[in-house]
């Protein structure tokens, strides 16, 4: 059994269509939308393909209509171009993301698996990197073998009294320093996490063509291209 283990895809159609795996099942672990400019083509994707999905806070936004608040970095950018996403996706697609699951629990090729967007304490935002400790915490009451997460755009997988929390990193919009798609592969209860190369300047292409600020474009092209690695001062300084 060969599963495809997807998060943050964040409207980056050019990204998420690089990743070309074949699998048997495919996990999307949330924010599908949001950051980037084209998400009906994200959203039809994770209907057609993901065997199982889970909402992340930007999902949930989304379909929420929930107005972004924040003078500068990400909040900033996402305050801009949520109104962008309501202006295109279709009703289907707002129903498609209202109801996604905040958890899921999936029994696959034999293996237990939870889903959430962030951490089975606070499923759609807690930030939570690799830090043994507090994941342990985190997973007292679960039962799984596979913990499957996203919200920190940070690929890692951590075993745990013999729970693997897996984080795929980032399909859009990776934070670690890496520009490459990041997802991971769960196959035979292994865990392998993979980079591909994806088109940023037609991801770049498509923000243009939005007509939005020119700023729009300028932040996701020095995020994307750097692989995240900016403070927010320095992305302040485009806007």
């Amino acid at each position: 059994m060969r599963i495809l283990l997807l998060a943050d895809i964040h409207s980056n159609w050019s990204a998420l269509s690089a990743i070309k795996e074949e699998f048997d099942a495919c996990l999307v672990v949330g924010d599908i939308v949001d950051y980037g400019t084209n998400p009906i083509p994200c959203v039809e994707w994770v209907q057609q393909h993901a065997t199982y999905a889970v909402r992340g806070n930007h999902d949930h936004a989304v379909a929420q209509r929930v107005v972004g608040r924040g003078n500068s970095g990400f909040r900033r950018l996402a305050a801009v171009i949520r109104p962008y996403h309501w202006s295109v996706l279709e009703p289907q697609h707002m129903k498609f993301l209202a109801r996604l699951p905040v958890t899921q629990y999936a029994t696959i090729g034999g293996h237990r698996f939870l889903l959430v967007h962030a951490t089975p304490h606070d499923p759609m935002d807690e930030y939570l990197a690799a830090d043994r400790e507090q994941w342990k915490q985190r997973l007292q009451d679960v039962d799984a073998d596979f913990v499957c997460v996203g919200h920190s755009h940070l690929p890692f997988c951590l075993d745990i009294d013999g729970v693997k929390v897996v984080n795929p990193g980032s399909v859009g919009q990776p934070r670690d320093g890496n520009p490459h798609a990041s997802y991971a592969i769960i196959e035979n209860g292994e865990v392998t996490h993979h980079r591909v190369k994806y088109d940023i300047d037609a991801t770049l292409a498509q923000i243009r063509s939005t007509g939005l600020p020119s700023w729009v474009t300028n932040i996701n092209a020095a995020v994307l291209k750097t692989g995240g690695r900016l403070t927010r001062d320095e992305m302040d300084a485009f806007t």
